[in-house]
């Protein structure tokens, strides 16, 4: 089943992010399988499983690119990042969001991001912060193919703004012998369709001329993306370390940011 995208979270265009100079930074992308960090003044990615032990057994608390334990979230992130913040200065944290998290997805990680004492919290969309990562040029459309383990989208991005998404509750983690590859191609192709027919301006169709980006661990997978060029009359692009390629562009933005208080 697909998702069309409805008002969501974008990133204005003329926005100034503001900080200061002692302010530590962190990135964050909370992906289903899998949760990354990064934090200013380091080099590493931390990268870790999604996954929190309240008890007896392993706990999951996003899935399907939605958070479903907030506390769960929160306890992971703790563990994960709590050690490592500096005991003086509140962090700028960016966070990564699925294009049609909604506000739902927003108050949650708000929510659980609330562990780390942040001084602000700044939004992302997952594609715009791939494109960041790979200093894609915005002044024209894009389109964003991200595989990810428990979820696949479809954003296309207007001058770096959400312009329209799809999404499919479908991903690697699902392929088995009774669902393959196959099965995540047909899904992006069918998205892409839909934007094309109800695209009733020539953005969509430009930016798939242009050639799709493809991010998250399913393009590191060839069964994925080879038969997806094909199938789409159009080139398509892996990013460079497609799997962290959100939170390495979300560190980029962090970077970037205006440092005047």
């Amino acid at each position: 089943m697909t998702t069309p995208a409805g008002p969501g979270p974008v990133i204005p265009r003329q926005r100034s992010w503001h900080r200061h100079r002692r302010c530590p930074g962190v990135a964050l992308d909370l992906g289903s399988d899998r949760t990354r960090a990064w934090m200013s003044g380091r080099r590493t990615i931390l990268d870790v499983p999604t996954v929190t032990f309240p008890g007896a057994g392993p706990s999951y608390p996003v899935r399907r690119g939605t958070i479903v334990d907030s506390d769960g979230t929160a306890r992971m992130l703790h563990r994960l990042l709590g050690h490592r913040l500096p005991r003086v200065g509140r962090p700028l944290l960016i966070l990564t969001t699925p294009a049609l998290g909604g506000t739902a997805y927003r108050t949650a990680a708000r929510a659980a991001v609330q562990v780390l004492r942040p001084r602000t919290v700044l939004t992302v969309p997952t594609a715009r912060a791939v494109a960041a990562a790979t200093e894609a040029d915005l002044t024209r459309p894009l389109l964003v193919l991200d595989l990810g383990a428990q979820l696949t989208e479809v954003t296309l991005l207007v001058d770096g703004a959400v312009t329209d998404a799809r999404t499919t509750a479908l991903g690697t983690s699902d392929l088995d012998g009774r669902t393959p590859p196959s099965r995540i191609s047909d899904a992006v192709v069918a998205m892409v369709s839909a934007m094309l027919e109800q695209d009733r301006t020539v953005q969509t169709l430009d930016a798939l001329r242009r050639g799709a980006l493809l991010a998250g661990g399913g393009a590191l997978r060839p069964d994925i993306t080879y038969p997806l060029a094909g199938r789409l009359h159009a080139p398509v692009q892996p990013v460079p370390a497609p799997h962290t390629a959100a939170v390495r562009g979300a560190a980029s933005l962090l970077r970037s940011a205006d440092f005047s208080s």
